[in-house]
């Protein structure tokens, strides 16, 4: 038996425009990585942060990859194992990729894997969960469903908790453009109406359908007319500088559809091709260029491996 694993985990789009909180994918980069070791002395211990700038808690209880894996050593009954573990960032914080997600996802997955595999990888999503819970104050599972899963998935229930992972074309690709700018998930939840019309619900539940039948049958057409969000993109744009303009850039370049990825400020965009996918970042990329905002761009399939072990 090893007595030390490294993990990565990755990045994730969560909501996929019309989906809040029900809908999310990975991608294969960025990610987050974690060294995990066994330790003699009880606990959970992480003894360094990189790619943070010392913003993240130390403190196991208080960190997301941390909780998770006490979360998951309290319900498998091992609370006497010890663990020590690094944790690097790949990817900005508050970025809307998921930061929070992969890390809890790398961390129980390799407490997992470390001991045995006591569980089945799915049955680890709630531990993930509650590290998503310490960062923003929801257990929300549209990123660390993903990331742990792979591929797309779609949250049908969080009571009881019911995942469904749907094929996607294998066309599909994302571009996803992180403007250096931050939107705190906090904020960008607290800002939401939590009371909406009939009207906007009716057309929100069509494009989710219509998304879940484009990606089954496929259909790029469908993908592309249901790619809308009626509900949330309208309140949290404004986060955003340059939204429209970085959208519609997108869009005239051939992309099926844009919007905010997660809680903001990336964005992301979904084409039918490679080709098509590079040429979309480069317009988004010089929509935030032209107001003096810099930004990175990541191309990506969907990923359907979830978190791998790198050695």
């Amino acid at each position: 038996m090893t007595n030390s694993i490294k993990v990565f985990a990755p990045a994730t789009v969560a909501n996929v425009a019309c989906g809040f909180d029900i809908f999310g994918f990975a991608v294969d980069n960025p990610g987050d990585e974690i060294i995990l070791r066994k330790s003699d002395t009880k606990g959970v211990k992480i003894l360094k942060i990189e790619g943070d700038e010392g913003r993240l808690p130390l403190a196991a209880e208080k960190n997301t990859a941390g909780i998770a894996i006490i979360k998951f050593l309290e319900a498998i009954g091992e609370t006497g194992q010890g663990f020590e573990m690094e944790l690097k960032k790949l990817m900005p914080l508050g970025s809307g990729l998921g930061s929070s997600a992969a890390s809890a996802v790398a961390g129980v997955f390799a407490a997992n894997e470390l001991l045995g595999k006591p569980l089945a990888q799915k049955d680890l999503l709630p531990f993930a969960m509650e590290g998503e819970f310490i960062a923003c104050g929801s257990a929300h599972a549209d990123n660390v469903g993903p990331s742990l899963m792979g591929g797309f998935v779609v949250i049908r229930s969080y009571d009881p908790l019911d995942i469904i992972q749907l094929r996607t074309p294998k066309e599909l690709y994302a571009t996803i453009v992180h403007p250096h700018i931050e939107v705190n998930t906090k904020d960008a939840r607290n800002i939401l109406k939590r009371e909406i019309s009939l009207k906007n619900t009716i057309t929100q539940m069509g494009n989710v359908a219509g998304l879940v039948a484009g990606f089954m049958l496929p259909d790029y057409d469908l993908i592309s007319r249901s790619l809308v969000d009626v509900i949330i993109e309208p309140i949290r744009s404004i986060l955003i500088p340059q939204f429209d303009d970085v959208k519609n850039a997108a869009l005239e370049n051939g992309a099926l559809g844009c919007s905010i990825s997660g809680s903001g400020p990336s964005m992301f965009a979904l084409s039918k091709d490679l080709f098509t996918a590079n040429r979309v970042g480069k317009a988004m990329q010089d929509g935030f260029a032209k107001v003096g905002i810099g930004s990175e761009c990541y191309v990506s399939g969907i990923n359907q491996a979830g978190p791998v072990v790198l050695g």
